[in-house]
């Protein structure tokens, strides 16, 4: 019976392996018609939200779908690499061990872990938080790039064989050279295999960038900004904006200081922070207003308050900690800018639209529409400073001429902006506003990048950003 036992568990064992077998030699197909069905529901007339949810679903999908393969390879080259010949069932467990330890580990809503929703500076923690955060940003980007790899590939034979049938019909060769003609060499069955492994290294190298050096690789852009009733005395004034400082492990407060050294050489006339100071820890709060008390501008420093300021309910207390070092957080606020005889209106409101119970966005959002409406100035330049720009549609008809905003990172901090604008995680997921200055009925919005970062501590085609503006009547 022991026999037996052991025979129907080996049985066993071989049936699961033959599945996983077909599975993994399968699963470009079995990927494609998940995401293909996904997309399917995405593009039909649901709920707004229910869009969002379905693409991030297909995103975890393809996500999995990466680690399944690359995990394979590394077995594969395990099996290859290590002495004596060790079970492939061994290091399938020991791989799947050691992964779940740093999934678990870098993400404390599934574990005891301490990255995300709180600081923890132990070297320990960081190492394992960056090392995940890279393998995860390369394997999902070097999954995509072999997948359109081989698609380019598979479409070139098709073509390729296409072409040698109508030569055959044309010519009237045999079948047999035909067959033979379409026999991949050697040659290029090399040359294709290399080319894969360059290409698929390539997001590993950019991602390991994108964590040592992308995410601090501070850009100064300069904005001019045209704005047709402005006051003759505002001619040429400067503002600069911070936005999404994130202080926590991977933004130090040093890189902070940096970043601020860096605005007050910029000499601007007034200083805007637009949000997002701390990352989830609120305990955060007291030393990043330490250093952001280092801003220095003529006619003041102002901010706003962002969604990671309500979200761990700290809008009161570091509202004060800014006041007592004469930074004026703008709460549902104007304060007016004079200069000799001429003013202009900035504004502040806090973020909150998308923090409110889904059934009363809607009363929340017109209830917070008129309070904008309220602190509007006529007869002047009116600019407003607010995490994210949720009422920008209505900003030409209330009044408000110019909008800083943050909040996106520049699309998700990983973008392909450089070849397209709209190439970037925030426009996939369906967010209207990402970077850059947007232009609409006369009313201007301005979406910084953020120096700060949140997440993975990877930033991929999205610099860190420190913006000046010079206002110009034309």
């Amino acid at each position: 019976m022991a026999h037996s036992l052991g025979s129907s568990k080996i049985a066993g064992s071989g049936s699961f392996l033959l599945v996983y077998k077909r599975v993994a030699a399968h699963w470009r197909a079995i990927v494609l018609v998940l995401i293909l069905g996904f997309v399917a529901f995405i593009v039909a007339p649901f709920d707004e939200f229910v869009p969002f949810m379905l693409i991030l679903f297909a995103l975890l999908l393809l996500f999995i779908a990466s680690q399944i393969f690359w995990i394979g390879r590394i077995l594969d080259l395990g099996v290859r690499l290590i002495p004596g010949k060790p079970r492939r069932a061994w290091l399938t467990i020991m791989a799947g061990l050691v992964y779940l330890f740093v999934f678990l580990y870098s993400y404390p809503e599934l574990s005891a872990g301490h990255i995300i929703r709180a600081a923890d500076y132990r070297p320990q923690s960081m190492l394992i938080f960056a090392a995940f955060s890279w393998w995860f940003v390369g394997s999902l980007l070097a999954f995509l790039l072999v997948i359109a790899f081989g698609a380019a590939d598979r479409a070139a034979r098709a073509a390729g064989w296409v072409y040698r049938k109508a030569r055959t019909a044309i010519h009237q060769h045999s079948a047999a050279a035909d067959a033979e003609a379409a026999l991949p060499s050697p040659g290029r069955r090399r040359f294709l295999e290399r080319t894969a492994v360059l290409v698929s290294a390539t997001p590993f190298v950019a991602a390991g960038y994108g964590l040592l050096y992308g995410r601090q690789n501070v850009e100064i852009v300069r904005q001019r900004i045209r704005l047709a009733r402005l006051p003759k005395a505002f001619e040429g004034f400067h503002i600069a904006q911070l936005s999404d400082v994130h202080i926590g492990p991977f933004t130090t407060p040093d890189y902070i200081r940096r970043c601020v050294a860096i605005t007050n050489g910029l000499e601007p006339d007034l200083i805007a922070l637009t949000g997002d100071y701390i990352s989830w820890d609120p305990e955060a709060q007291d030393e990043v207003v330490r250093v952001l008390a280092g801003l220095r501008a003529p006619h003041g420093v102002f901010g706003c308050m962002g969604n990671h300021e309500a979200d761990v309910g700290i809008e009161e207390s570091i509202a004060r900690l800014f006041a007592a070092q004469g930074i004026h957080m703008l709460r549902q606020e104007r304060a007016p800018i004079r200069l000799r005889n001429d003013t202009i209106n900035l504004i502040g409101i806090d973020h909150g639209g998308d923090v409110a119970p889904m059934h009363t966005q809607e009363v929340e959002g017109y209830r917070r529409l008129q309070e904008l409406k309220a602190l509007v100035m006529p007869n002047t330049v009116n600019i407003l400073l607010t995490h994210y720009p949720h009422f920008f549609d209505h900003h030409s008809e209330l009044g408000i001429d110019l909008t800083l905003a943050g909040d996106i990172h520049g699309g998700g901090q990983m973008s392909l902006d450089f070849v397209h604008r709209g190439l970037n995680l925030g426009s996939l997921m369906g967010v209207p506003y990402i970077r850059g200055l947007y232009e609409k009925g006369g009313a201007q919005v301005y979406m910084n990048r953020g120096v700060g970062i949140t997440g993975f501590p990877i930033r991929l085609g999205a610099r860190p950003e420190i913006t000046v503006f010079e206002l110009s009547r034309n």
